[in-house]
């Protein structure tokens, strides 16, 4: 008899996410798995910011949604055999019976493949999702060519931290955009040629802040954030600029407007601007992992998580998260 632990979405988030949005609860698994099932033993699980909007709609009572690297522990699938370890979009849970050939075509598990001496929790950060949404929304929508000028909102978070090193790979410039004055010493480390602090420059002095550091002009935005910090890169942007749009997060918990239309700059800087899912890229899935652990290996590519230890602290991370308190991927160990 397993007994399986998770986290369910009481009810609807206003604001921030608070401990009242919140269940823990336990559900006993049945002892005789079916053919062509599978039993998963979470290791690593992921908290991103999509999680906040994308709960919006699902009811009240779901387990909350999310990926995660778990071994399998016991198999009546040869595909996913005993010891193994794969990646699912299992959700907040600690354990769960699989039928992988059930579900969406673009949710449904695979093994991962070695890492080599890489933890495995790079398979739900740089070796997973947030790492193919770098490497497909970045090169694939804002096509970098060597010497443009790119900038990076949300930098030094686990899809940003990604954008800015693939970008410097390719031969831009690159200015990355975060919170504090320590994430935006780690990105000068992983080689941003500059950085903004928009937390120490206001609203009111970032316009002026990018454009000291972007003299040129900005060819390429990859944008996490919106609000205010996207609407002054509009306006340093030049013709024909791409903008990449992965998230809103400054956002997803304040439904106030805070900037005004940016339709202008669109029209006379003839802007392209495109947002993306990166389950558009399924089919070539295993590309992305696989270039990104190559440039890994060739020292071209660094990352960085932060761990939360216990899965009884699931929505501790997921706020610490959403409130900037991780650099790089932000991942809670069982």
């Amino acid at each position: 008899m397993v007994i399986a632990k998770k986290w369910i979405y009481v009810k609807p988030f206003e604001g921030l996410p608070k401990d009242e949005n919140f269940k823990l609860e336990e559900e006993t698994l049945a002892d005789e798995l079916a053919e062509n099932e599978f039993l998963a033993e979470a290791e690593f699980l992921s908290v991103d910011p999509y999680m906040r909007p994308y709960m919006a709609s699902y009811p009240a009572g779901s387990v909350m949604i999310g990926g995660q690297v778990a071994k399998v522990t016991a198999s009546r699938n040869d595909r996913f055999p005993v010891g193994a370890y794969v990646f699912g979009n299992f959700g907040w849970r600690t354990h769960t019976v699989v039928n992988p050939d059930k579900g969406a075509g673009d949710n449904r598990p695979y093994v991962l493949p070695s890492f080599g001496k890489h933890p495995r929790s790079l398979g739900v950060g740089v070796l997973g999702m947030p790492g193919n949404t770098a490497y497909f929304g970045f090169l694939e929508l804002c096509q970098p060519k060597a010497g443009e000028t790119v900038v990076v909102s949300g930098a030094a978070g686990a899809v940003g931290s990604i954008v800015g090193q693939i970008a410097k790979l390719k031969g831009c410039t690159v200015v990355g955009i975060a919170g504090t004055d320590d994430k935006c010493e780690w990105l000068r480390k992983l080689g941003f040629d500059a950085t903004i602090n928009y937390r120490t420059v206001g609203s009111e002095g970032f316009a002026a802040a990018l454009k000291k550091v972007t003299p040129k002009g900005v060819d390429c935005y990859f944008d996490n954030v919106g609000g205010h910090i996207s609407q002054a890169v509009l306006g340093q942007m030049n013709l024909f600029g791409r903008i990449s749009v992965c998230g809103t997060i400054s956002n997803y918990n304040d439904a106030r407007v805070q900037v005004p239309d940016p339709q202008r700059d669109f029209v006379f800087k003839q802007l392209r601007q495109e947002g993306f899912l990166v389950t558009r890229w399924t089919k070539r899935w295993m590309e992305g992992i696989e270039a990104n652990l190559r440039w890994i290996e060739e020292g071209k590519l660094t990352y960085q998580e932060t761990v939360t230890e216990g899965f009884e602290r699931m929505p501790e991370a997921f706020v610490s998260m959403l409130t900037g308190g991780n650099t790089g991927k932000a991942v809670v160990k069982v």
